[in-house]
């Protein structure tokens, strides 16, 4: 039986915190690196037939690829708004550094091209706020199309407020359905914090005592291809979703939600085409008269 859910500490590999990657049982087209980094430490990655993101959760980084040096910024914390951010193509080789140490995410995919090496400003990534009212949601484009330019992958982040729905309608993207439905597996890296600003990534207890950050993300399938899972997550958790709808990622109340998208799939066209589940499509109406969530969006 194949898990698609990958608990934080169950990297098959001590070099990385994560480490997902086209091939695994089940999984084709999407892949997921993390690391954390000491100060000055570093780490080599053979591109292969990938294009790679290279994208700072905490902390700065360095990137040399093909002789550039994409000097990244970073942030304090994923909470603290978006990124910037480096692409490598495939057929390539780069090294990331982090001067400071930090924590990096590599989401990768599949590619027939090799797009050219770049960086991405953070003030270059849109930030959308998504939803309205308990289902307000912030997403930071980075890498969807017409922000960066690849083969394949398609990247954003989700910031989920405590209380709230994100994911919601639920819905699906594994049918090529021109206009109505791209075919692509996702995979899901979350991070959860409480109000008070504690992860359980690099953070000491909460102020008054322990705090055990958790979130929820459902996953279900059709008559043809079944899947259920509720999936209880906390910071560093994993979710692959193969196929099926899924949603909603729910935010328990005390505890903000953040996690890192990764998409592709065999289609030609580089694009996120959802169907909602019929069941649940309504609720998108009831948005229209009701306010974004204030505290959207996060800065820190």
């Amino acid at each position: 039986m194949i898990e698609w859910f990958r608990p934080a500490g169950s990297s098959p590999d001590p070099d990385w915190d994560v480490k997902i990657a086209p091939g695994d049982p089940g999984w084709e087209h999407t892949g997921l690196y993390a690391v954390t980094l000491a100060p000055g430490e570093s780490r080599t990655v053979e591109t292969g037939d990938c294009e790679w993101i290279v994208l700072p959760l905490s902390g700065a980084a360095v990137v040399n690829v093909a002789g550039e040096r994409l000097e990244l910024a970073g942030r304090p914390n994923v909470f603290a708004g978006p990124t910037d951010l480096g692409y490598v193509p495939r057929d390539s080789s780069f090294v990331v550094t982090s001067p400071a140490g930090g924590r990096i995410a590599l989401p990768f995919a599949r590619a027939a091209t090799a797009q050219p090496v770049c960086r991405v400003p953070a003030a270059a990534v849109p930030v959308e706020l998504r939803g309205a009212g308990s289902c307000s949601r912030q997403v930071n484009n980075f890498g969807t199309p017409g922000v960066l330019q690849a083969d394949s992958i398609i990247a954003c982040e989700v910031i989920t407020p405590a209380g709230n729905w994100s994911s919601y309608p639920p819905h699906k993207h594994d049918e090529d359905r021109p206009g109505c439905e791209s075919a692509l597996e996702e995979i899901y890296y979350l991070e959860i914090r409480s109000a008070g600003g504690v992860s359980g990534i690099g953070d000491a207890d909460a102020v008054g005592g322990v705090v055990d950050p958790i979130g929820y993300l459902r996953n279900y399938g059709t008559t043809d291809r079944p899947i259920d899972t509720l999936q209880e997550v906390r910071s560093g958790d994993v979710v692959l979703i193969p196929y099926g709808w899924h949603g909603p990622a729910m935010a328990p109340p005390g505890y903000d939600m953040y996690y890192l998208n990764v998409m592709a799939g065999p289609g030609v066209e580089r694009a996120w085409v959802i169907c909602d589940d019929p069941a649940h499509a309504w609720v998108r109406e009831t948005w229209s008269d009701q306010p974004v969530d204030p505290r959207l969006p996060m800065r820190g």
